[in-house]
């Protein structure tokens, strides 16, 4: 197969082909700005904060602020929120487009809504047992843009299950009845990936890997947003164009193309 990428493609090219995933730094600050300004004044206004406090600190101690008995209506009011804002879903592609282009391609569709993670020390109510998103339909050839919005690390952040180890796992499901959640963690917690990434970074992965997360036993609130991307020309699984995804990036020829008639 002949190769034509740049040396900078071809190296993210590798690095995700062999781990499934890649974190990278975030070329587009203002973007990024853009979403943490966006979010900091959505809590500030839900929880009547007036004070002059730093994002950073209000992120990371929001449950000092919220109680945990409110908090899916909390999450649930700023996603419908930031899900109501026409640019914050062109931002949030900004943060991780030169990356999606070269792990995707260019002519993309995204997921129509942005979702958001909060979860708070010591909570056992936000917890994302271990999945892949293809198990219950959803197409291989997405990816998933996490962005977080404070350092993440240990049990603050999420757990991957690497290529080799999924592999492994999906040629052996039924031999190992694993037959709910919990115990497929067990099998695999010696041998997941546990992601540390920074705010000013961003995690794109392969969505067909088993992930998850367990209750954040650090002090810190974590903050994460997800969304799915894939080729607009790809396969789809339950998740269609036009209800989950929405093109993005179409280019010129393409919409020539699908309009395009034989003469009579």
């Amino acid at each position: 197969m002949a190769n034509f990428l740049y040396k900078e493609e071809q190296d993210i090219y590798n690095d995700f082909s062999k781990d499934g995933y890649v974190i990278k730094k975030i070329n587009n600050f203002n973007s990024l700005e853009y979403i943490r300004n966006k979010i900091v004044k959505i809590i500030k206004k839900k929880i009547n904060l007036k004070k002059n406090i730093d994002h950073q600190y209000i992120l990371n101690n929001v449950h000092k602020f919220v109680e945990v008995k409110d908090l899916n209506s909390f999450r649930l009011s700023i996603i419908n929120d930031i899900n109501s804002d026409t640019l914050f879903r062109s931002h949030y592609y900004k943060i991780s487009r030169p990356y999606l282009d070269h792990i995707v391609g260019n002519e993309l569709v995204m997921q129509i809504k942005i979702n958001l993670s909060i979860q708070f020390p010591n909570d056992d109510s936000s917890l994302l047992a271990t999945h892949a998103d293809t198990w219950s339909g959803d197409s291989p050839y997405e990816a998933v843009v996490w962005l977080p919005l404070v350092d993440c690390y240990k049990t603050k952040a999420m757990y991957l299950l690497p290529p080799k180890e999924t592999k492994k796992i999906q040629e052996n499901f039924s031999k190992k009845k694993l037959d709910n959640s919990e115990k497929l963690y067990r099998h695999i917690k010696k041998k997941v990936k546990w992601i540390d990434i920074d705010y000013g970074e961003v995690l794109i992965f392969d969505q067909a890997m088993p992930h998850g997360n367990r209750i954040n036993l650090e002090k810190e609130t974590r903050w994460s947003f997800n969304c799915r991307f894939k080729s607009l020309f790809s396969p789809y699984g339950d998740k269609k164009i036009g209800e989950f995804f929405q093109p993005i990036t179409m280019k010129p020829i393409t919409k020539k193309a699908i309009s395009f008639k034989f003469p009579k």
